[in-house]
């Protein structure tokens, strides 16, 4: 119910039957909406409270709401909370994940500010520390007592684990973890140039994009009998018309990428493949690149094109078969720090974005669907690493002929 002081109800009228409050000096009025009424088209608004965004079952009122219906206004606000859900493919999740990009530094945007209060993956949901990181008011608003009993619950009856660190701890429970721990990562960046590796024996890994989407090419440097690195050359192609827009799109510095030298641009609005094919064969001019793995799909004139310049070229699947052995062998170099890398921030970016998919029999592969952003300069490392680790070891063993499966 709400109540109103008596000068306030002559200026206000109150409609039930539409729930809402209609404010009449201004004819501006406060209104309720279901998550069924994703139809409400046509609102002029000043500001949106979308509460518990975690329970929307699809994006069409979160849409309606927020895309277009304020442009009419000077300065619309929008206020997203929620608490963490379970659906990694929801509205929710994906607003969830742009503000973790945003607070980690993979994203800028100015007009969206970000605030969590939650646990850590790794933390010990029992630990009472771990509470009032997610709540900053225990123990205030909220009763030490009543989580201590929820937690002991819990843990009593492992069917209440999930819930209680959902809406307790504010963790996503179902969420897949991301792969890679970045510090560890950032311990194998070497300062080298790549002047220093010309002419080197070396594998290429193309993962070729649609014509609008970002291409890469890496190259990987097997070890020498006076180096134990596997050292990595990353390359990132976009086209150039549709930069400024992936820009405002994604909200990902391309552009300073591009104007720093990580990543290059062909002319037009569709990636142009003779460019790139000329790129690589410059590189075979400096590289011995002994061969080049490709996926399958949608490479089949550009390697035949690369075939004609010379270049050896191995089709390379994207099941577990081909993918789980190099994956993981990735992860141990890693770390192990027997992988240099020069701190490329275009492969870190989709380092950090690598979500991982894992079959009964422990076998891995990155996971595009669920890696919420690019992971195409990943995927073409991990292909050329296994082209050098089976064909460019210092010995002729394979390391996958000596080693038993890796779990990890």
């Amino acid at each position: 119910m709400v109540r109103m002081c008596p000068a306030l109800m002559k200026r206000v009228r109150i409609l039930t039957a539409q729930k809402r409050i209609v404010y009449t000096p201004t004819n501006s009025f406060y209104q309720v909406l279901s998550a069924e009424a994703y139809s409400k088209h046509g609102f002029n608004i000043h500001g949106v409270v979308f509460d518990e965004l975690h329970t929307q079952p699809n994006r069409k009122l979160f849409d309606v709401m927020t895309k277009g219906s304020g442009d009419a206004r000077m300065q619309p606000l929008y206020f997203l909370i929620t608490t963490a859900g379970t659906d990694t493919n929801s509205i929710c999740y994906e607003v969830h994940q742009k503000a973790k990009d945003i607070l980690e530094g993979r994203k800028h945007d100015p007009t969206f500010y970000p605030v969590i209060y939650g646990a850590d993956e790794s933390e010990d949901w029992t630990d009472p520390k771990v509470w009032k990181k997610a709540n900053p008011s225990l123990d205030k608003t909220i009763g030490m007592d009543k989580v201590v009993a929820a937690c002991n619950s819990a843990k009593e009856t492992p069917g209440e684990e999930n819930a209680f660190r959902q809406l307790r701890l504010n963790q996503w429970v179902k969420q897949a973890v991301r792969w890679m721990p970045m510090e560890k990562w950032d311990k194998c960046k070497v300062a080298f140039d790549e002047s220093e590796l010309e002419g080197r024996i070396c594998y290429g890994g193309l993962d070729l994009s649609s014509t609008t989407d970002i291409t890469a090419f890496v190259l990987a440097f097997p070890p020498t009998e006076d180096d134990e690195h596997y050292y990595i050359l990353p390359y990132f192609w976009l086209p150039e018309e549709t930069l400024p827009l992936r820009v405002r799109r994604d909200h990902v510095p391309y552009d300073v990428w591009e104007r720093q030298g990580y990543l290059k641009t062909t002319e037009g609005n569709v990636v142009h493949y003779g460019f790139i094919e000329n790129f690589i064969d410059e590189l075979g001019q400096k590289f011995h690149i002994k061969e080049i793995a490709f996926d399958r799909w949608g490479a089949v004139q550009m390697s035949q094109n690369l075939e004609g310049l010379g270049f050896t070229m191995v089709q390379f699947g994207q099941g577990y078969k081909d993918m789980s052995p190099p994956t993981k062998e990735l992860m141990k170099l890693t770390l192990e720090q027997t992988l240099a890398h020069n701190g490329h921030p275009v492969l870190r970016w989709m380092m950090d974005n690598i979500f991982i998919r894992r079959d009964p029999a422990g076998n891995i592969k990155p996971d595009k669907e669920k890696s919420t952003e690019k992971i195409d300069g990943a995927v073409a490392m991990i292909m050329a690493l296994d082209r050098a680790i089976r064909c460019g070891c210092v010995s002729d063993e394979s390391v996958y002929d000596t080693r038993d499966m890796l779990v990890l």
